[in-house]
């Protein structure tokens, strides 16, 4: 082939596959080594390699070859010395060298047996690219033509000549799609399948609908409001909860745009679907209340009982069924929106329940007083309702105040109940020692048949046995095979348990106070050394001296002395000279006493003793007594 046809079909190759080059050359190499080895019959383990040149397109062999010296047996697995030196001149016999070994018009021959290898490799390098696109696309939004509508779904032919499947259940019910029709999808899941990347596509996924807002509004894409939560029911409603993270903007205006340009697009994507845009707040109680929109809420009464979130929202009766919205579906997004379970009542329907709480619990009735005093006035509204006779505007604004007065107040109580049993708890665990919690359960010397049915129930701790007989005992009590006889013997080896007391927590060292010592203090003698040392050791019969700690920062200050006091200090007394050198007690960790050490010449023993120094200021004279 010609130089510049063969650059030609190259390069349309590349476009074409949308390859890159060296992916090319490589599949075209590794084609002609098995074009090689069928047609000279080499053996697997032979090593061959093949040199593509893209400009000409000529294929150069090389093989690995075993040098001799005389005569070549096999010229497909030897080679002459002469020849091996013209490739390494310092190769000897018996050495392995790579060599060309480019058959005769091996070109033909591998245009004709290299061409499968050739589109095979071909294809498996565009499919491994296809795969990495789509992987890196996941949550992505993605346009593609309608190729085929079966039973199954629909295939979606996508860039990279790869192809998508879009199942029934991720479809948009009510949505007719027709051959060569261009949409949109987001991309669900990419598998690695036997003919190619399995592509899963979905235009019913709620992550559609925050895509294409992202797409119409530029303030999501830039972060500027974002996208709290999305409850979507596919084809009939959607509600959006949105916020601004800049003050001054209104993140509901933003989304649906100047007269509703930009929320109308997304709706006809959506094959006509019905969105409400609702601003996130972070107080529940307004969060609910713009979540049942577009129903106007009266109340709202929260209850968060042991992770069972309740909503109760109390609606006025011409707004009961646009709350609930058809077949519930209005108060089902909401729940999902917000993450409340939703009870939706009407006014007159919470007026009853409340009218009933407070006849049935006196401690409520006496709680609210202002609502004791409604209770004929709200049975006789009621009772207007219930013949339907018409209702004053006054008559439900009295409801409305008599449902939430009664309500908060059942609130509260449920929220100082909880609080009492939490402190209840937390008092019985911190009567339990903390030892207690890491011993095991089978070190309490419990019988064996109460040990399997305790650690059963799920008891492995000593502590946890404990704690479960402070707060509950009927937790255990009520377990299988457990009487009167297990609960005696199960008390009875607890209480033969002793843990062993927590450390003290130790504090920093605190500087000691000094306090004034006795008018005659006993001087402690001992030898120089041992005053260098800080081990003195106190005489017998002699009441040792208190030390006194002293920083050397501000002696002056720590020890209460004037400059002039130290003027009139007796010149033979002297402090202890500083130690440059490290001792071998300072390398044992132990601390040199440079301070409160006096030496003297003691007259009687003829040689310098140090003596303890206690100080005590002279109220009269100013001076110190040693």
């Amino acid at each position: 082939m010609p130089k510049n046809d063969f650059a030609l079909a190259f390069n349309e190759v590349l476009e074409e596959k949308q390859l890159g080059k060296d992916i090319v050359v490589s599949a075209i190499e590794s084609a002609m080594v098995s074009a090689y080895r069928r047609a000279v019959g080499a053996s697997t383990a032979q090593h061959v390699e093949a040199k593509l040149d893209p400009e000409t397109g000529f294929v150069t062999v090389y093989a690995e070859k075993e040098v001799v010296e005389d005569s070549v047996i096999d010229e497909r697995t030897e080679v002459l010395l002469d020849e091996a030196r013209k490739v390494n001149p310092e190769v000897q016999p018996g050495d392995m060298i790579v060599v060309e070994t480019t058959p005769a018009d091996f070109g033909r021959v591998a245009a004709q047996t290299a061409r499968q290898v050739i589109q095979q490799r071909i294809r498996e390098a565009e499919r491994s690219n296809q795969m990495q696109y789509f992987e890196r696309q996941v949550g992505e939004i993605v346009s593609g033509l309608v190729q085929a509508i079966n039973a199954q779904g629909i295939t979606i032919g996508l860039d990279m000549k790869a192809e998508g499947v879009m199942p029934n259940n991720q479809k948009i019910p009510g949505e007719r799609l027709k051959l060569h029709d261009r949409i949109r999808a987001v991309v669900m899941e990419v598998k690695d399948g036997t003919r190619g990347p399995q592509i899963v596509l979905s235009r019913a996924h709620r992550n559609f609908l925050r895509r294409l807002l992202e797409n119409e509004v530029p303030e999501i894409y830039h972060g500027i409001v974002e996208i709290r939560a999305i409850s979507r029911e596919p084809g009939a409603r959607a509600k959006v909860a949105v916020s601004a993270t800049q003050p001054g903007i209104d993140p509901v205006g933003a989304c649906v745009g100047i007269k509703g340009v930009r929320i109308q697009a997304i709706v006809k994507e959506l094959h006509d679907e019905k969105i409400d845009i609702i601003q996130w707040d972070q107080d529940p109680i307004v969060y609910i209340s713009k979540a049942i929109s577009p129903a106007r809420v009266n109340g709202v009464y929260l209850v968060d009982n042991e992770g069972a979130r309740t909503a109760t929202v109390v609606v006025g009766e011409d707004q009961l069924s646009l709350a609930i919205g058809r077949d519930g579906q209005n108060a089902r997004l909401a729940a999902k929106l917000t993450g409340w379970r939703i009870d939706i009542k009407s006014l007159s329907e919470a007026a009853g329940d409340s009218l009933n709480k407070l006849q049935t619990d006196e401690s409520l009735a006496a709680m609210v007083p202002a609502a004791v005093e409604q209770i004929s006035q709200i049975t006789e509204i009621l009772a207007k309702k219930a013949e339907n006779r018409p209702i004053t505007p006054e008559e439900y604004t009295a409801l409305g105040q008599f449902v939430d007065r009664v309500e908060r107040r059942t609130i509260q109580i449920k929220e100082e109940a909880a609080r009492e049993v939490e402190e209840r708890i937390s008092t019985a665990r911190a009567e339990i020692p903390a030892a207690a919690f890491e011993m095991p359960l089978d070190q309490a010397g419990i019988k064996e048949h109460i040990y399997n049915i305790l650690t059963e129930a799920g008891f492995e701790t000593v502590g946890d046995l404990m704690f479960a007989l402070k707060t509950d005992p009927n937790k255990v009590l009520g377990l299988a095979g457990i009487g009167a006889k297990s609960i005696q013997n199960i008390e009875e080896a607890l209480a033969a348990l002793t843990f062993p007391e927590p450390a003290p927590a130790v504090e920093p060292e605190a500087v000691m106070a000094e306090e004034p010592v006795a008018a005659e203090a006993v001087a402690v003698e001992s030898s120089p050394a041992e005053e260098m040392l800080g081990e003195n050791k106190p005489a017998e019969g002699k009441k040792e001296a208190k030390k006194v700690v002293e920083e050397e920062d501000d002696e002056n200050a720590k020890d209460g002395v004037s400059l002039d006091e130290l003027f009139k200090m007796k010149p033979e007394i002297f402090q202890t000279p500083p130690v440059d050198d490290e001792s071998d007690d300072k390398k044992k960790g132990k601390k040199v006493k440079k301070k409160g050490v006096a030496l003297e010449f003691d007259e009687d023993l003829g040689a310098v003793v140090g003596r303890k120094k206690h100080k005590r200021a002279d109220e009269a004279g100013g001076g110190e007594d040693w």
